[in-house]
């Protein structure tokens, strides 16, 4: 039988990035995660992976390394996206000063890990504004100094199998070998393709998909008011906009209904709230469950997700997650490249 390629998953949240390396055929032999909520959705899932529930800068890289059997330059691949609310545009829409958010300095953690395992490749996903950032900057070089090949580009999820307009910054670092991201694709699935088949709530056997809503006879109306399949709160008359929108020129898509055959907005953690983006159903008068949030994320539909947690949490939890397809796309060409760069030392062994 053939061997599976390994890998960790650094700052795991409730398991997107693993979900994607499964799929792309690596065997994630350990992760790490802080948040309670978010290291109980993970085990649920993935119960066959040592979870580390701890904070990343609390985990000693080499003795864990050690404890997995590797040495250094086994691990096939070191993968993670730490915490990108400090990085976000709309956190740093009002000033540089924003950028000070302490989450920030997470991102060395990848450096340190890489140092003690010495993986065969790297792969860090985040929002697009971490590539101005310094300490992104820094990382690159820090990679470069232990021989790895780095390469980054911003690219959009919809492209990548993943029914969503979601813009990320994906670096993938080979050492000593120069690997590519993967290609994009020419067709794009759509909101119809991820969740058009499902039951409405209250009609599902999925507790997930079934968790009602309470909205006020106001917003209610102002709901059913919206045109179907793609409509927004500026088609509606000057006397049903609410006043918070009349004093607000922007955030057109606040109240806005997703379109059919059209990738949806990027999922976020405010994606149940109508008033946090666009993010109604298409024709019926709801937003949408937190199922179809995790579906337009790419998770399975048999994903767990604790149905009787705040609403809140789980919902940020989505959002934040990586979505499984974009991973296994990228994870997939990274497992092409290393097992081609294997064959060809194998070769010249040889000769």
């Amino acid at each position: 039988m053939k061997k599976l390629p390994t890998a960790i998953d650094l700052f795991s949240g409730c398991g997107g990035l693993t979900q994607g390396l499964k799929q792309a055929g690596f065997k994630v032999l350990a992760a790490v995660e802080v948040e309670d909520l978010a290291a109980e959705t993970y085990k649920a899932n993935h119960s066959d992976v040592r979870l580390i529930h701890l904070d990343i800068r609390k985990v000693q890289a080499g003795p864990l390394r050690k404890s997995l059997k590797l040495r250094e330059g086994e691990l096939d691949l070191l993968a993670g996206c730490p915490p990108c609310q400090g990085f976000s545009s709309l956190r740093t829409r009002n000033g540089a000063g924003q950028k000070r958010d302490p989450r920030n300095k997470l991102i060395d953690e990848i450096r340190r890990f890489a140092t003690a395992f010495l993986p065969k490749a790297v792969m860090m996903e985040n929002v697009p504004g971490l590539a101005d950032h310094w300490s992104f900057k820094q990382l690159c070089r820090d990679l470069r100094r232990l021989g790895y090949h780095v390469h980054w580009e911003i690219k959009d999820a919809r492209k990548y199998g993943v029914p969503q307009r979601r813009k990320r910054l994906i670096l993938v670092a080979g050492r000593h070998i120069a690997i590519p991201l993967a290609k994009e694709s020419a067709s794009v699935k759509t909101v119809r393709d991820a969740i058009g088949n499902l039951p409405p709530p209250g009609r599902s056997r999925d507790a997930l998909q079934n968790r009602t809503e309470q909205r006020s006879a106001k917003v209610l109306e102002l709901i059913k008011a919206i045109p179907k399949n793609g409509g927004s709160r500026t088609d509606l008359p000057d006397s049903m906009q609410l006043p918070c929108h009349r004093r607000v020129d922007g955030f057109n898509d606040v109240y806005g209904r997703m379109a059919w055959d059209e990738p949806s907005p990027t999922i976020t953690g405010g994606c149940f709230n109508p008033s946090k983006g666009r993010f109604l159903h298409p024709d019926q008068n709801r937003a949408i469950t937190l199922r179809e949030a995790a579906l337009l994320q790419t998770f399975p539909k048999k994903y767990r997700f604790p149905a009787d947690a705040c609403k809140e949490s789980v919902a940020l939890m989505i959002g934040n997650a990586l979505p499984p397809a974009f991973i296994k796309r990228h994870a997939g060409q990274i497992a092409k490249s290393l097992e081609a760069a294997g064959s060809t030392r194998n070769v010249k062994g040889r000769t």
